[in-house]
């Protein structure tokens, strides 16, 4: 008569039954096997699984083991990979490597399987000699039909920076699926080839919603918000359901693109959807209201989350920041402290960045000096450039520079540009040349350093020292970068640049600003010709002031949207001081909330004042 596996347990003598299956070592697993010879139970009693678990690890068990298995049923390789399956995912996935040697050493024939646990374990080391050593199985097994496993090879060459070898196994796959081009999407964007990223995905056969996010996200990357916004309006056209990684990456284009409308859009399909919960959807949300002018919104989904990370309070207070609410940003960060949130070093960033444009000289140090005494932050470049901006700005040029020559780490063009930027304000020459010389070494294509430097002397009427950097620009191949504005209108972006008359609109544009300007001269108003630093008459400096591309975008806008809603206007560069004293007149003659973002933060226009302390 067949003695079934459950009688036989139960016939053993109790102390031997827990032996049988949770043994923990080879000694207790010999211990177990002698007991069944002993007694003349079947084998078949001791669990596979635990057989290979406790011997894996060493060669002499493993003999053992091998020799043990061989009188089972079941393939001896599935037992093992269940055990290879564990180790590749453990704290310890070379054990996994080590194991498939043995199993190779004793000629345990490998599946598809095995190589797919055993890649897992090389993809984590980022292994690339036994990743190909598995790659070479794969090929002399004859698995390559196995997509999953061509696949994670594909991965695997990506990760580990291989991207001749990936393109070559792709363009030799039988067959592919929309992961094997998702793959090389990815390893393509991480490696900064968004060209051949946008190509691959263009000739996808199929797309799923992991492709389209990618492309989106690639582009607010690689800094193609407008191309991420479009491939976003061709995926909803074609009916995609996007999920919670997309509605990121539209908002962060949004963000990026000054988008409010499609931003807005988007925080309503995500409450629709069930998203509306999302810590890192509503902390993107943020992040695009603050980044589109629109603080009031960012502050009512900031006070709405029921849940709130440092990254919440962090984009908080940087966002009041830049929009010249230093206070306000000070108190979020008391709130912050109060209920046990630790500040990271975006915050601080955030933090300086309030007391930088307010002029919070005293603040600014208290912050700097407790980010390692309170809270073990050690300071990065970041945290430097603003507190030589602090400096810069507050007029202490000396201390600024003092700052620079102590810090623990090599400055920067962006530190010696804030200073740059100090002396252009306070007209310090001698710093300035000196910072300059830094910046031609530092960052010596930049032309915005070549443009202050010149204009600093322009002001001081040293005309031909501004030739002279001018032509020392022109003979290094640094070109100026024009002024650029841009406004959305009806879901349109329209951009304009310095004394563009090529806009279908172009006549309408002018005739706007001459009123404007009758109505402002009533009021005061005279052109600053000195932010033209050019040797030239001044009828043809005002012409110059009258076509900034930020005047352009602001007339356009003012035709083309509705009275009383308010201008959302962004510019590539900073605004100068004409257009700052132009756009707080102008916007008490229309009454109208004209924000305008630009280089370095917003400006928010109404009845006749800035939120800006400066404009600078």
């Amino acid at each position: 008569m067949q003695v079934t596996m459950s009688s036989s347990l139960h016939s053993l003598p109790w102390p031997a039954q827990p032996l049988v299956s949770n043994f923990n070592s080879p000694l207790e697993l010999k211990q177990a096997h002698a007991h069944l010879i002993k007694t003349n139970t079947p084998l078949s009693l001791i669990p596979p699984s635990r057989i290979a678990s406790v011997c894996a690890l060493s060669h002499l068990d493993f003999s053992y083991a091998h020799r043990l298995l061989a009188h089972f049923h079941q393939p001896q390789i599935v037992v093992w990979n269940s055990c290879l399956k564990t180790l590749a995912e453990s704290d310890s996935p070379f054990d996994a490597i080590l194991l498939f040697r043995r199993l190779r050493e004793f000629d345990v024939v490998p599946d598809s399987f095995t190589c797919a646990f055993v890649l897992k374990a090389c993809t984590a080391l980022l292994d690339d000699k036994n990743g190909k050593i598995i790659h070479a199985v794969v090929e002399k097994f004859g698995f390559q039909w196995n997509m999953v496993l061509q696949n994670m090879i594909l991965n695997f060459y990506g990760l580990c920076g291989e991207m001749s070898t990936a393109r070559l196994i792709f363009d030799k796959m039988p067959q592919r699926d929309v992961v094997s081009w998702n793959v090389m999407i990815t390893h393509l964007v991480k490696s900064g080839d968004f060209e051949g990223a946008y190509g691959f995905f263009s000739r996808m056969p199929e797309r799923n919603v992991r492709s389209w996010t990618m492309m989106i996200s690639a582009c607010v990357h690689c800094g193609k918000p407008k191309e991420g916004v479009e491939l976003f309006m061709e995926m909803e056209k074609i009916g995609v359901q996007v999920n919670e990684v997309t509605v990121v990456a539209v908002l962060s284009a949004c963000a990026d693109l000054g988008a409010l409308e499609l931003g807005m859009r988007i925080h309503e399909y995500s409450k629709r959807s069930g998203f509306g919960g999302n810590v890192r959807v509503l902390n993107t949300l943020i992040d695009m209201y603050v980044k589109c002018g629109c603080l009031e919104e960012a502050r009512r989904v900031f006070e709405e989350m029921e849940e709130r990370t440092i990254v919440s309070w962090s984009a908080m207070i940087q966002g009041l920041a830049i929009h010249g609410h230093a206070q306000e940003a000070l108190r979020v960060f008391s709130m912050m402290i109060e209920v046990g949130v630790m500040p990271n070093g975006v915050t601080f960033i955030g933090l300086l960045h309030a007391c930088s444009h307010m002029g919070l000289v005293d603040e600014g140090r208290r912050f700097f000096s407790c980010m390692t005494r309170d809270y073990e932050i050690i300071p990065e470049i970041e945290h430097y450039g603003c507190m030589v901006d602090l400096y810069s700005r507050a007029g202490l040029l000396q201390e600024a520079r003092e700052f620079i020559m102590n810090m623990p780490i090599k400055p920067n063009g962006v530190v010696w540009g804030a200073l740059l930027g100090g002396c252009k304000v306070h007209k310090n020459i001698e710093l300035a040349e000196e910072a300059t010389r830094h910046l031609a070494q530092l960052d010596p294509l930049n032309d915005g350093y070549y443009i202050v430097l010149s204009n600093i002397y322009a002001e001081a009427e040293r005309w031909e020292d501004a030739s002279r950097v001018r032509k020392l620009m022109k003979n290094r191949g640094v070109k100026k970068k024009p002024g650029c504005s841009s406004i959305m209108v009806d879901g349109v972006i329209h951009e304009f640049v310095a004394g563009d008359d090529s806009h279908s609109q172009a006549n309408e544009i002018s005739d706007m600003w001459e009123k404007l300007l009758d109505y402002m001269k009533l009021r005061g108003y005279r052109p600053d010709t000195s932010v033209v630093l050019l040797d030239v008459e001044e009828k043809e400096k005002e012409k110059f002031l009258y076509g900034h591309s930020e005047k352009l975008a602001l007339c356009f806008g003012l035709i083309n949207t509705p009275p009383g809603s308010v201008v959302r206007i962004m510019k590539n560069l900073r605004v100068c001081e004409d257009c700052h004293a132009a756009f707080k007149l102008i916007s008490a003659i229309v009454n109208r909330e004209i924000v305008v973002r630009d280089r370095n933060r917003f400006h928010c226009f109404k009845d006749g004042a800035c939120s800006c302390q400066d404009y600078w």
